[in-house]
This record gives C-alpha cells, structure tokens and sequence, in this order.
C-alpha cells in the first residue's frame, strides 16, 4: 500500500469538500478506539470479508462489499468519543468518492470528511467531531468490484469511558452453554456461578466456544475473564440477540491468561467467548466469566411485547363476537384508501355461527401451528355489496390458517387483486364471483385444501399454488395451476387452463401462532418440486416473539433500523408508517412480517426498504405506499452486480403489495428492483392508480413495476398493472414466471407518450435482449386506453428469440374496445379487434 501525499491545495470555503491529507502514521503505542469494536457493513461480498476484519488490527485481512455504490461500513465505539482523526486503509478496489460521517445514535448522521477524487491507498483524514458511532459512507467506486478496505481506524480520546457501566455481573447465574466440556466435573455453569474454585473447560482443540443467556438484550459495556491456566491465546468477545447471528464486540489476539477486562459496545441477548487459537496444550479453561451492563450509549430496543391497539385476539368465548367483526366491517367495507388497518387473530377452537364479513385492509388468522386447530362453523365472506357487485376493487384483505365449514356448504370469497387465501381448509366449496355474478379480477390462493369445488363463474384470471381442490368448475381468461392436486388439464388452446403439475420452488409465508400462552413466528422451510398443501408436516423453523422488534403505530425508522442492527426481526403491527429514511435490513434470514396489511410510506424521497444480498430474508405482508416526493426504488432486494449464490435459502417476496398513487399523489421511478439472485416473489401486486386521489400521467409517474437484474428469480402469482414504461423489465438469466396478469396504464395520453425505439407502446413483459434463458407460463395483458382509445400497441410482450427462450400460453386482450394490440408476443399473435373482449393468444413462442 502506498501513503497518500497532500493532494492540492483546496479553498477555504470547501473545507468538508476535501481531498485528505497525509498525515504520520499512528505509533505502535496508539491503538485505535475503533480496534475490536462492533462492526457492521450494507454488505459483506463473502464470509471471509466480513466487516470485523476491518477493525481487527491486522492489515492482511479485509472487509468488502458487494459491487455496487452505495455501501456502507459502520462501527460502534461502545460510548461517546472525541474523534480527531480516520485513518481509511483500501485495498485495490478503493472508494473514489465517500464521506466519513459520525453519529450519536447510529441513525442520523454527520459528515466529519466528505473526500472527492481518492486514489486509493492510505488516506488520514483530520477530523473532528463527537459520536458513538462513525461510518464510511460510499458514494462512487473507483473500479467495477465493491470497496474493500484493509482497516478502518477511528483515533481520539473516549468521552467518560465506561463510566455508565454497572457493576453487577449480569451473567452470574444465567444458563450458560459450551461447544464442549472436558468432564462431568467441568461444565458451562461453572463459569457463571460466582465461584472461583470451579470451572468450565473445554476438550482440547480449536475453535471452541463458551456462551451465556442474560435472557434478555442488555446494552454491554465490560467482560471480565479469569483464566485458569489453560488460557485462550486468540479469542472473539461476541454477542447476539438470537444466539444465531453474532457480532465480533472485541477481538483479543496474543492474550497471556490471568484476569483481564476489556471495555466493549454492543447490545445482545447472549454473549460468547469464541476462542480461535490455545495458549497451552490443554482446551481452554475459565474460572469466571462476568458480563457488565449499563446505559453507555443507546439503550437496545426491546423484543416481544403486546401486538398494539389494531390487532384483535379473539376465542370462542369472546363476548359479543359476531360484533366485533361486524363493527371492524363497517369501518372497512368501502374505505378503499382509508388509513384504517386491521388483524383479527383466532385462538384455537371451535367458533359456531361466525360470518366475518371482510373489508378493505383486514385480515383474519388462526393461531394454531395447522389450520385445522382453529374451527369455524361459518363464514368468511367477501362480497360487493359496497360497489354494485362489482368486485374488481376488493383488493387488500386476507385470510390464513384456519379452517372453514360453510353454513350453505359453499363459502364465498370474491376478491380482486392483493387479497390472498392462503393455509386454508374449506370444509365444502369456495365461490370466487359477487353476489349476482358481476365482474370480478382475482386472485391467489396458495397451501390450502378445498375438500368441494371451486368455482370461478365471473373471475377474469386466477392463480392457485400448492392446493388441493375437490373440482374447478370454469375460467374467463387466463387461469393458471401449479403443484395443484384436482387442478383442470392445460386446455390454453381453447379455454382458460395452463397446469403444471409441481412448483419448482416454494415455501409458505411466515406465520404467527401460539405455542401454548407464548406467541411465535413459524417460518416454512423451502421446498422443491412441490404438489399439495405443507401442512401438517410443517418442516421450518419456530422463532419467539422475543426475537421480534414489535413495531406499533408511531415507531420511527430509526428505531426499527436500530433493531434491525441488534439482530431482531421486524412484527409491523396494523398501521400506517410514514419512514424518514430507508429501512435497511442487512442479516441474513431476517423475518419481516407485516400483520393487517400494514403500509409504509416513504417520505421525502427516500427508498422504503433495502434487502442487502444475503440468503434467506423473508419479506412478507406488507404495503408500500408511495410517497408524493419521488422515490427512486421503493423496495429494492440485493445490490447492483450482485452474484452470490443464495439457492440454498433464497429470499422470498410474499404478499408484498406497492401502491403508487391512489391515497394521494405518489412518484416511484422503480417500484421493486430484485439485484440478488435466487429471489422468490411469491404473489404480489405492483400497481400504479388508475382511480383514487393523486392520479394523472405525471402526478402518479412510475415508470417500472418490477426490474429483475438477478439471475434464477422466480415469480409465482405475478400482478403488475399501470406503469408508464415497461411494467416487468426481465435483465437476469434463467428467470421464470408462473401467471401473470398485467393491465396497460390506462391514462397514457396519446400514442406518441408511449413510443420509444419506433415501438407504440411498451411491452408489459419485456426480456431484455441480452438474456438467453428464459421461461414463463400462463400470462395475460390487458389494454384500457381510456385517454385515447385510438392507440394500438404494438405488443403484449417482447422477448428475444434464442433457444433458451421459451414462452408458454401467452394471451392480450382489448377491453371493451379501448385500444387495440397489434400481436401478442413480439411480431406473433394475431391483433385484437372490436370491443367483444376477445382474447389474441399464442400458446407457445418462438
């Protein structure tokens, strides 16, 4: 590495604007306050480059990110500092452009050092400012990899020390537990019992670890190890508020055994002494091990807690209880873009005369680990009485994980768009039409059991995955099966059908139950190749409340980041969420689950939630609502360029709906951009307003529904619906899609507002012209030029013609005559005609 000489001379007036200066290297003497402590990253590129090595003090180990430009590394100093100078140690791929900021809560930040035109290598920069918490914030790259730093270091005098740390040992007596012992005599408990005659040791080898419960997330501040002679040379200070997920607080390199303490930053449930490297032949061997608390900084957000004031918990000998739902209804019936949100949650049992009527942003679950644990003799009931028996706009409701004996036999669920049926047993048939059969639009129903027939009768389109289903008795336009035991055979040349007999890849949405009187989250394993319900096997993984961050109405954003930080999943309660800047979830396999259609608005032009790319988050039952200032991507999953391999525990998107526009003016150029690879959205609807508050071709602009840059994505249950350009944007290899429905923005002025590369009009699934595997089954595009009923588009969809491509049951469709499509699918299909609503298809393309 090269040290940065003074680069030139910069005016006074942009003294933050700087280039850094050189400045002499710290002596051995001077340990940086930022060596050992907590650090965290917006990405890690892989396991052995994680943000730890960053401050670790050896500078032939590197934290660094995944190729893209906003990226970040933070560290925690454990308590206030003076900070007077950074020392930014890159490795080749350097940041060009970054700023050093400083932070008392780890939320809202100040620039100490913005640099503009880094070469790289060493930059000092002369700082000065007070915090907890400093980061380098990245702005542009200098080469197509991540940044990648060496070391990290961040010098200054500590403000008050430790003062706030407690005295009392708050691991004394708590469960403590080992990756090994060497005998009966030795166990785990004997380092938490205040006795310093007994001790925990270990079998003799590398690595080992010792690890203690507090029992709750405690703010740690000291941890004091009496050694027995059999001391750990190398050793992590490491805590977790799973007792899975662990981050680095110190790390202790050449240690000589005896008693020592060490001043730490960090919260956590579990605290753990991981040893890497022995300093004698024997395992390792600890008197004692003691852990201080105190207020030295932020106090750690708390988990679990009571579901807030929206969510109604209800058993069969709830008082008044056919009044409770009818009273939610009345509220919600027609309250379309009403700020009303609610979950009603079923105790197992058995519930006798019951008609929960639905309305807009209600859901109702059972709260047994299987459906068939919460019993209603009765009904769920969406109808659409609220809009002439129209039920095209019954959109944003739910039912889960009960089941259903219908008091005529037959229970009627008439939904639109976003309104999922999922973990069902309907114990007689299902009627998906309005009272009178009027037009209807759905739908999804996904891991569910209908023991008679299901009948359509009016619904355009529907997508079912993972049933069974007694009988299905008609379709419209496009109805789509996949791992469906009962389904209809593919018929697409001449009626509605597509039918695949298994689903690729699976895995059911995240639910909350009761174990006993104690609330959890069952988290369903990933399946392959699925036909058929989940249940009652339930393969997954239960998670307790505790592991929660509960979020209620008026949590704030940088709350919800500071429990993200500390290792909790995210409970959005029903509500509305206005977020001052982006929720960013950064570990893997973090739960994000939204109760009663909970909504997030992002204001002022911020992204409402980043997923960085790592295995296994799961996004699931929540809204984002778009904000009137415009946001450049309002979900995005992975970063640019990402390329890990997440086959084994992918992401997955479920019952995650974007609205833009509708409730009020709203401005997103992307709406969902997907940059891992591996990602499973399972059922969403992306939809630009076509009514409501807010609407207009410039008032609601959205230009993208989804953008998938990742390879291997797969999206099940698939509805997007009036962007101004292309509504699905397909750049990833080996995407797949099973259904897909798709209406046209209605209110494109004229045909020239939607020309571009001598086209009328943009596909509403496009495959970029670069991918050479592709494939996708059961997808449907419907044109309403209502502002110019002349326009003829040019094509439904547009994909390229290679080999790898290969499109199954394609159909478009004019509604009532307001514009046309020329083809289906690139230059194939033949056009649309007249106002009869008859569909132009292409069963197999090329």
């Amino acid at each position: 590495m090269r040290l940065r000489s003074l680069g030139v001379a910069l005016a006074a007036t942009a003294a933050l604007v700087a280039l850094p200066t050189a400045h002499p290297s710290a002596t051995a003497a001077e340990t940086p306050l930022s060596q050992g402590k907590t650090a965290t990253a917006s990405s890690e590129e892989n396991n052995g480059t994680t943000a730890a090595l960053a401050v670790d003090g050896d500078t032939g180990t590197r934290w660094s990110s995944a190729a893209g430009d906003d990226q970040w590394i933070r560290l925690d100093l454990g308590s206030t500092a003076t900070v007077n100078r950074v020392v930014v140690d890159w490795e080749a791929a350097y940041g060009k452009d970054y700023r050093v900021q400083i932070s008392a809560d780890g939320t809202t930040w100040t620039d100490l050092k913005s640099v503009t035109g880094s070469d790289g290598g060493v930059d000092t920069l002369d700082v000065s400012g007070q915090g907890r918490y400093v980061r380098m914030l990245g702005v542009h790259r200098a080469t197509p990899w991540g940044y990648s730093l060496w070391e990290f270091q961040v010098f200054g005098s500590s403000d008050g020390g430790q003062a706030g740390c407690g005295t009392a040992n708050a691991a004394q007596g708590r469960p403590a537990t080992a990756s090994s012992t060497e005998n009966a005599g030795t166990p785990a408990s004997a380092a938490v019992d205040g006795n310093t005659a007994t001790r925990w040791s270990s079998q003799a080898a590398d690595p080992q670890w010792l690890r203690v419960d507090l029992g709750s997330v405690q703010d740690l501040c000291r941890v004091d190890l009496n050694w027995e002679a059999a001391y750990g040379k190398d050793f992590q200070i490491q805590a977790s508020s799973d007792g899975q997920s662990w981050n680095t607080l110190k790390s202790v390199t050449g240690a000589t055994g005896g008693t020592a303490s060490y001043d730490v930053g960090g919260s956590g449930r579990y605290v753990r002494i991981h040893g890497t490297a022995r300093g004698t032949g024997y395992g390792y061997s600890l008197w004692e091990l003691a852990v201080h608390t105190g207020t030295t900084g932020v106090p750690p957000v708390q988990g679990g807690g009571d579901l807030g004031p929206n969510v109604i918990v209800v058993d069969p000998s709830t008082p008044n209880l056919q009044q409770k739902f009818d009273d939610v209804f009345a509220k919600q019936e027609s309250a379309q873009f009403g700020t009303g949100r609610y979950q009603f949650l079923l105790k197992p049992g058995t519930y006798n005369g019951i008609n929960a009527q639905l309305g807009f942003y209600t859901s109702i679950s059972g709260l047994g680990l299987n459906p068939d644990d919460t019993r209603i003799n009765g009904d769920i009931t969406v109808d659409a009485g609220w809009f002439n028996g129209n039920a095209t706009q019954n959109f944003w409701r739910s039912a889960e994980n009960l089941s259903l004996k219908p008091v005529n036999g037959t229970d009627r669920w008439a939904v639109a768009q976003a309104a999922p049926f999922r973990r069902i047993h309907v114990q007689g048939g299902l009627n998906l039409a309005p009272n009178g059969y009027g037009w209807a639009s759905g739908g999804y129903i996904a891991d569910s059991k209908i023991d008679g027939t299901v009948g359509p009768y009016s619904q355009q389109q529907w997508y079912t995955r993972d049933s069974s289903v007694g009988g299905w008795t008609n379709g419209v336009w496009n109805m789509t099966f996949s791992g469906v035991q009962g389904a209809p055979a593919t018929n697409f040349d001449s009626g509605p059908y597509t039918t695949l007999d298994t689903t690729p890849v699976s895995r059911e949405k995240p639910f909350l139950y009761l174990d006993g009187s104690a609330y959890k989250v069952f988290v369903p394993a990933k399946r392959t190749n699925a036909r058929g319900v989940s249940w009652p096997a339930n393969a997954g993984t239960s998670l307790p409340l505790d592991q929660f961050y509960v979020v209620k109405p008026g949590a704030t954003a940088a709350t919800i980041n500071a429990a993200l930080a500390q290792g909790l999943n995210l409970l959005f309660t029903p509500g509305v969420y206005h977020l001052d800047r982006t929720i960013e979830v950064t570990r893997p396999d973090t739960v994000v689950l939204g109760l009663g259609l909970a909504t997030l608005v992002p204001d002022n032009g911020v992204d409402a939630m980043h997923v960085a790319d790592v295995d296994g988050v799961r996004l699931a039952g929540f809204l984002i609502d778009a904000g009137p200032v415009n946001s450049d991507t309002l979900l995005r999953i992975g970063t640019p360029g990402a390329s890990a391999d997440h086959s084994a525990d992918p992401t997955t998107m479920q019952d995650v709906f974007i609205r833009v526009g509708g409730a009020g003016p709203g401005l997103a150029t992307n709406s969902v951009v997907v940059d891992s690879d591996d990602v499973v959205i399972d059922h969403t609807w992306l939809w630009r307003a076509d009514h409501g508050d807010g609407v207009g071709w410039n008032t609601n602009r959205a230009d993208y529904g989804l953008r998938v840059n990742g390879d291997d994505v797969l999206a099940t249950g698939l509805f997007v619906e009036h962007f101004n350009k292309y509504d699905v944007y397909w750049s990833g290899e080996r995407g797949r899609t099973i259904f897909f429905q798709n209406e046209k923005a209605y209110d494109a002025p004229n045909a020239a507002a939607i020309t571009h590369d001598g086209i009328t009009g943009y596909a509403a699934y496009k495959v970029a012209d670069s991918v050479t595997t592709h494939e996708a089954w059961g997808l449907g595009s419907y044109c309403n030029y209502t502002a110019d009923p002349s326009i003829v588009q040019a094509h439904g969809f547009q994909v390229p013609v290679a080999p790898g491509i290969r499109m199954h049951d394609l159909l478009v469709i004019s509604l009532g005559g307001k514009g046309q499509y020329a083809h289906v699918v690139n230059s194939t299909g033949a056009p649309t005609s007249g106002t009869d609503t008859v569909p132009s298809k292409v069963t197999s393309f090329p």
